[in-house]
């Protein structure tokens, strides 16, 4: 009689929660924004009409690209991705303006039911200054919150954190000039001013004078994030702490210029000229600087690489160059189609992750999937070196000139056990050659 095959050994899988699936956070999320816009586009409507919700909506979109371009331009050195974007302004544009319009709405009425406040005016101007700011702030910083803590691999610092918030409060202020300039508009139908008075007023001050008020005010929380994301794990305190600063110090800005709005005289231009400027002028240059920092933090890093063999040596100085970056995209581009340059693109954004990944190890900010993750950028260069290498080394010696960059302390060229082929790091293993203990030169087929 033939013995029964033994029973196939299948691996145990503990059963994962629905909400662990990605595509189900999603997919929850994108039906949550959809419904959210569909209510604040019916709400912005009724009070609006149809005739000035068009003018509004037409009015308002005119400074959203630039302030997209803008953001866009600050965070070239590793540009995130677009779904990340996506998100924030939606958030911003659709969810953060409906809980704030139904939160300052409720907040108005009760000032008026329960304080003794004798005029509707006196009520909007109490709770512009102090309900509004606290409601509208808190609202944008759940968008920073929720890609701080689920999109960590692109959250490295301070760019990050104002990019992010910046997007997001950028799509708040489109929604909400909508409704200023849709009731502007309506007003001055309603009264018969000529021509249109209060709506060219409405436009003069949100759109052209301070397109950036809300972005401004919302970097603040986006700044203090990004400063947490760049402290080591273990200062935990000092991680909640910086956040909610960062958060409380945008609702006092907001809280300033929305007070500067019911005072006499010339009191606004005042709080226009000496306060808001100078703070945007500042966080301007806080992120030139952050950006600068970033390109020092590639020039530092991917030298570890090149000493593995990873990378050519003139890569590590081209690609800490935004000049040489761009005449290697151009170069890939005329020798071989826009194909080609988009594929330098990516192995810059790729090798740009990979030095951010290795600057957060060293600073005691190491997650438990880092070898995988550098393994997996480490193949995708692989992928597009046959492109990407000569484009950058055509690059490098156009735009770059060759400086002499000190190793960072405790890391770098001649220091053993920290980025050294086969040699024990801080944090496991150092980086492997191509041509390792495993037989491939591809780090894609390594088990």
């Amino acid at each position: 009689m033939p013995t029964p095959p033994a029973p196939a050994f299948r691996h145990y899988r503990p059963r994962r929660a629905l909400w662990d699936n990605k595509a189900v956070r999603a997919g929850t999320l994108a039906l949550l924004l959809a419904l959210c816009g569909l209510l604040i586009l019916a709400l912005v409507r009724e009070q609006t009409g149809t005739a000035g919700f068009l003018v509004g909506l037409g009015l308002a979109v005119l400074p959203v690209p630039l302030l997209i371009a803008a953001f866009r331009w600050m965070d070239r050195v590793e540009p995130k991705p677009w779904r990340n974007l996506i998100f924030a302004f939606a958030w911003g544009a659709c969810a953060a303006t409906l809980v704030a319009l139904l939160a300052n709405s409720y907040a108005t009425k009760w000032l008026m039911n329960t304080i003794d406040i004798a005029h509707r005016e006196e009520a909007s101007s109490f709770g512009a200054t102090f309900v509004a700011p606290v409601v509208e702030e808190s609202a944008k910083a759940a968008a920073v919150l929720l890609l701080y803590l689920y999109r960590r691999r692109d959250f490295n610092g301070i760019i990050d954190g104002v990019v992010v918030a910046g997007i997001t409060a950028t799509g708040f202020a489109f929604t909400e000039n909508i409704l200023y300039l849709g009731n502007a508009y309506a007003s001055d139908q309603s009264f018969g001013a000529s021509g249109f008075t209060t709506t060219a007023g409405t436009f003069f001050v949100r759109v052209l004078m301070s397109p950036f008020a809300h972005p401004l005010f919302t970097s603040m929380t986006g700044l203090g994030f990004g400063i947490a994301a760049t402290l080591p794990a273990h200062r935990r305190v000092l991680r909640v702490f910086v956040p909610l600063t960062g958060l409380l110090t945008a609702m006092v800005l907001h809280a300033v210029w929305n007070g500067s709005a019911s005072l006499p005289g010339l009191g606004f231009l005042i709080v226009y000229a000496l306060f808001m400027v100078p703070v945007f002028g500042t966080l301007t240059w806080l992120t030139i600087w952050s950006r600068q920092n970033e390109l020092r933090t590639i020039r530092a890093h991917l030298p570890e690489y090149q000493a593995a063999g990873w990378l050519t040596p003139p890569e590590p100085l081209a690609l800490s160059s935004m000049r040489a970056r761009a005449i290697a995209r151009d170069v890939a581009k005329r020798a071989n189609g826009p194909a080609a340059a988009r594929t330098v693109a990516e192995y810059i954004s790729f090798a740009t992750s990979l030095a951010f990944l290795r600057q957060r190890a060293y600073a005691g900010r190491m997650t438990p999937d880092f070898q995988a993750r550098e393994q997996e950028l480490l193949h995708h260069l692989w992928q597009r070196k046959d492109v990407a290498q000569p484009a950058l080394e055509r690059a490098s010696m156009s735009a770059v000139r060759p400086v002499m960059t000190p190793p960072v302390a405790g890391h770098g060229a001649g220091t053993p056990g920290m980025g050294w082929p086969g040699r024990p790091g801080p944090y496991g293993t150092g980086i492997l050659p191509p041509q390792g203990p495993y037989g491939t030169a591809d780090p894609g087929q390594r088990q």
